[in-house]
């Protein structure tokens, strides 16, 4: 039983090195966070919830396309 619970140790799941990845990205770019509200005119109006759901979905799937070492589709 020990065998069986210490076997995956070592190795991690390209899912999960793409989330970590992901996290990277989105931490150091900023994708993902709303845009800070700043005094005078603003150039767009502020993106919704939805929106922001899906620009990760997009940035998790070309992670782990990189991962896998596929070439990600801009």
């Amino acid at each position: 039983m020990d065998a069986l619970n210490s076997a995956g140790l070592g190795a991690r799941r390209n899912e999960d090195i793409a989330l970590d990845l992901l996290k990277f990205v989105a931490a150091t770019a900023g994708v993902g966070r709303p845009a800070a509200p700043s005094t005078g005119f603003s150039g767009a109006a502020a993106p919704k919830p939805e929106e922001h759901v899906t620009e990760l979905l997009s940035l998790y799937s070309r992670c782990l396309k990189a991962v896998e070492g596929k070439e990600a589709e801009l």
